[in-house]
C-alpha cells in the first residue's frame, strides 16, 4: 500500500487495513473521489468501517452493510439509491480485481466504461 511496509490503520477501529480489497481509500480513489496526490496524506478506513459508503456495495461476495440514521439508503430517494449502488458496486468490483491487473497506481479509477472491471 502506500505507505510502503507500515500499511495503514483504520481511523475507526485501530486495526490495520491489509489489504488494498479491503481499503475505504482506494475505492475511493478507484470512484475518483480522492485524488492520487492526496492518498498518503488521508486517513484510511477498512471499507466496511464506512458504512455510508459500503452499503451501497451489492454483490453476492459482499455482506451487506447498514448505516443507521438520516444517510440509511432505504430513507433516500429509490433513483439515487440505484445510481450509488451501480457506481459504488463498479468501484468495488474494480478494487477487488485491482490486484490481477498489473495496473499502475494512476490507472486504478474507473472511467466511463464498464469495461474497465478486468471481466470479459
Amino acid at each position: 500500500m502506500a505507505k510502503c511496509d507500515e500499511g495503514y490503520i483504520c481511523e475507526v477501529c485501530g486495526r490495520d487495513v491489509e489489504a488494498i480489497v479491503d481499503s475505504d481509500l482506494y475505492l475511493r480513489y478507484v470512484l475518483g473521489e480522492v485524488q492520487l496526490d492526496f492518498i498518503h496524506r488521508l486517513p484510511e478506513r477498512h471499507i466496511r468501517c464506512n458504512p455510508g459508503l459500503a452499503q451501497y456495495i451489492v454483490d453476492a461476495s459482499f455482506s451487506p452493510v447498514a448505516q443507521a440514521g438520516d444517510f440509511d439508503k432505504s430513507t433516500l430517494n429509490a433513483t439515487y439509491v440505484r445510481e450509488e449502488e451501480e457506481r459504488v458496486t463498479r468501484g468495488w468490483r474494480r478494487l477487488q480485481a485491482i490486484p490481477t491487473l498489473g495496473l499502475s497506481v494512476a490507472e486504478y479509477p474507473l472511467s466511463v466504461t464498464p469495461d474497465d472491471l478486468g471481466e470479459p
